[in-house]
């Protein structure tokens, strides 16, 4: 009850409550914005490597490299500095993203197993950069107020929205002009690297020190929480750990048992979304009056309504916060797997749109509700590890619907 009042008092002590959401946004849009930018100018790895179905299988590629290096992460995360592990996460983003633009422009934009090779090499890249990020984002944030979560959740499915419009621009403004597609992809790569220098720049200097920021990571320092002693340093607080005064913390172990429906449920999230998003929309809609704009706008609203999905928590009333109700409404969203076959085969764009918006919107919605309910009642360190298991176990169900998106291909006889 101490703590719960102590913590609530917070705000009105120290400062800096806006500028920590405005850059925990920030964060978020630059830990998916290289991934985001991929998955949005699909349409030109299309162009570039038809037979290879580059939006499915780049995104496999993608998947075992982030999942992987999670599961390690998540098995040492309180051994490992948080600080060290986001700011290498970031740099990894835009050096990744510097050799995309590279690549492209060594290739003279050509297609053939090669550039493919060196392409699919530096999407993998991008899956331990994401390990890195979400896992060490999460986990720190897990142990502040759970709107940095929510806006960090919210910045994640802003640079889907963003680089969809972008994306929309671009096309247009380049469509008739010699090398268009090109050219826009390299300006839209350009600008994600731009975005993951600036993550750089305000997680190594301007996060640190918000004061409300460090009046937290003292907290946890306190409670035992190992993984923010060098951002207090850079904030210049060097604290003394009591060595006499040692918190119990649960085990990894219980905290799994004690929160199995949440991470089972943040799983069967994205097992459902990533088994039609994107490579479905992409191969599997059909021809339609939107011709070559049609996946781009498919891409666009299931983005835009994720994004929207990531705020409504916010008003309290839509906010689920029974474990029961939560677990139903996920299990529940499995019905859009045949709404989402007939459609394709028998419905027109109008309902393809509406069905990817409302993918969207359950997406964006219920991952904020578990990702802001489960870390609540538990230590930092606690906080932190279950942060980095909420990860593990979305990356996981991004791997499996991955896998499972292939199903779409075998079911349709493209192969």
């Amino acid at each position: 009850m101490t703590g719960s009042t102590e913590e609530s008092a917070a705000p009105a002590r120290t400062g800096g409550k806006f500028t920590a959401l405005a850059v925990c946004w920030v964060l978020g849009f630059g830990s998916l914005v290289c991934w985001n930018s991929m998955l949005t100018i699909g349409d030109y790895y299309y162009l570039l490597f038809p037979d290879y179905h580059p939006s499915r299988v780049l995104t496999l590629v993608y998947q075992p490299f982030a999942f992987g290096t999670i599961a390690i992460l998540a098995y040492n995360e309180a051994k490992i500095d948080t600080r060290w592990r986001n700011i290498r996460g970031y740099t990894l983003f835009f050096i990744s993203s510097v050799l995309l633009i590279l690549l492209d422009l060594v290739s003279s934009g050509r297609g053939g197993i090669g550039p493919y090779i060196a392409l699919c090499i530096i999407v993998g890249s991008f899956g331990v950069a994401d390990a890195f990020v979400q896992g060490g984002m999460v986990g720190d944030l897990a142990l502040m107020c759970p709107e940095f979560i929510q806006s960090f959740m919210a910045g994640l499915a802003a640079s889907g929205a963003l680089t969809s419009g972008l994306r929309l621009i671009t096309k247009a403004a380049f469509e008739n002009v010699h090398d268009g597609l090109r050219k826009g992809t390299i300006l839209f790569l350009t600008i994600s690297a731009a975005f993951e220098f600036l993550c750089v720049i305000l997680y190594a200097s301007v996060f640190p020190k918000i004061p409300l920021v460090k009046f937290y990571r003292k907290k946890a320092a306190s409670e035992g929480s190992k993984t923010v002693s060098a951002d207090l340093a850079a904030a210049g607080i060097q604290l003394q750990l009591n060595q006499g005064n040692k918190t119990e913390v649960l085990t990894k172990k219980k905290l799994l048992q004690q929160n199995m429906d949440y991470l089972l449920g943040v799983s069967l999230i994205y097992v459902l979304t990533l088994s039609i998003f994107p490579g479905f929309l992409y191969e599997n809609t059909g021809e339609h009056q939107l011709g070559s704009w049609y996946p781009l706008v498919l891409i666009a609203m299931y983005n835009v309504w994720d994004l929207i999905g990531r705020y409504s928590p916010l008003i309290k009333f839509l906010k689920l916060e029974s474990r029961k109700g939560l677990l139903i409404s996920i299990l529940s969203r499995f019905l859009l797997i045949p709404a989402f076959y007939f459609t394709a085969k028998y419905g027109d764009q109008g309902w393809m749109i509406m069905l990817t918006s409302f993918l969207g919107l359950t997406n964006g919605h219920l991952t904020v509700c578990v990702f802001t309910a489960a870390p609540k009642d538990y230590k930092a360190p606690e906080q932190n590890a279950l942060g980095n298991m909420l990860v593990m176990f979305l990356l996981g169900g991004i791997f499996a619907g991955v896998s499972l998106g292939w199903l779409w291909i075998i079911g349709n006889g493209s192969f």
